[in-house]
């Protein structure tokens, strides 16, 4: 990738029926690898909270945490797209705040847009955001951020009244300037009813193949975190299983000697015994 997507290019991507493909980034090597296998946009998401940092949710994620992992996407992918994710009581407390943490976003890490959580509860937020130049991806169905008040991490709209909600909530996100809603957990017919139903692209995580682009977390992908796998999870590589052995391997030779052997230490100009010779 040579030149970054803008915003305004995701929204004609749904129109001209272009899949976007988005995965989740949280350091600078690891961001330079996803721009350079051509992905469109790297959500800096509050997972990171679990696979980087150890939380057992994305709750205890901070502002700070969020920039400091942001800053190094951005340095690592100067060419993508990249979206940070408002981490919990970042944006619910005033719409003030949200701007100003939304804010922070770009000004200090680069990144061209934000993501919460949420419906209709966050619809004016979104609209002072967006009004502040600031482009929002919205996020509903599956809410991590407030799992417990859903009944934990569950497939979310399967009732008439639910789905009925997560229809309206995406037509709310909508119209109050969101370029872009990530859908989790929904049934696939539901998602794609929704895809349908409005203008801007909708991203799906575990929402079935009708919505116009996928994102995941890229250590589910590669098989990296090993704690548990979602089952809408397809692993296209098992790296934590390869990284074991080989670290392990490591430590056999370092144990029994045989690493470094000659083919990996450095030759000297002159010999030791000169070195060692007095005067």
């Amino acid at each position: 990738m040579t030149r970054k997507l803008t915003v305004a290019e995701v929204r004609a991507m749904k129109a001209k029926g272009e899949k976007i493909t988005m995965l989740t980034a949280y350091d600078a090597s690891s961001a330079r690898m996803l721009e350079q296998a051509g992905i469109d946009m790297l959500l800096v998401g509050d997972s990171l909270g679990m696979v980087i940092l150890g939380y057992d949710s994305t709750v205890p994620v901070t502002m700070d945490e969020m920039l400091h992992h942001a800053k190094a996407v951005r340095r690592g992918a100067p060419a993508s797209l990249v979206v940070g994710d408002l981490p919990f009581m970042s944006y619910q407390v005033s719409i003030p705040e949200a701007i100003h943490n939304g804010g922070r976003f770009m000004k200090e890490a680069g990144c061209d847009a934000v993501k919460l959580e949420g419906g209709f509860e966050v619809c004016d937020t979104v609209r002072a955001m967006t009004a502040a130049g600031i482009p929002v991806v919205g996020h509903i169905g599956l809410t991590p951020q407030t799992a417990g008040l859903l009944g934990g991490y569950k497939v979310q709209g399967k009732d008439l009244e639910s789905a009925r909600r997560l229809l309206a909530s995406a037509q709310a996100l909508e119209k109050a300037g969101a370029f872009a809603v990530v859908l989790e957990c929904v049934p696939a017919a539901l998602a794609e009813a929704i895809t349908q139903a409005i203008a801007i692209p909708t991203i799906g995580i575990g929402a079935g193949p009708g919505c116009d682009g996928q994102v995941l977390v890229t250590h589910d992908l590669l098989g990296m975190f090993d704690k548990f796998t979602p089952s809408f999870v397809k692993q296209y590589a098992h790296l934590a299983q390869q990284v074991k052995e080989a670290v392990g391997e490591y430590r056999r030779e370092v144990k029994d000697g045989s690493y470094p052997d000659a083919a990996h230490s450095f030759p000297m100009q002159v010999s030791i015994a000169e070195v060692l010779r007095e005067g």
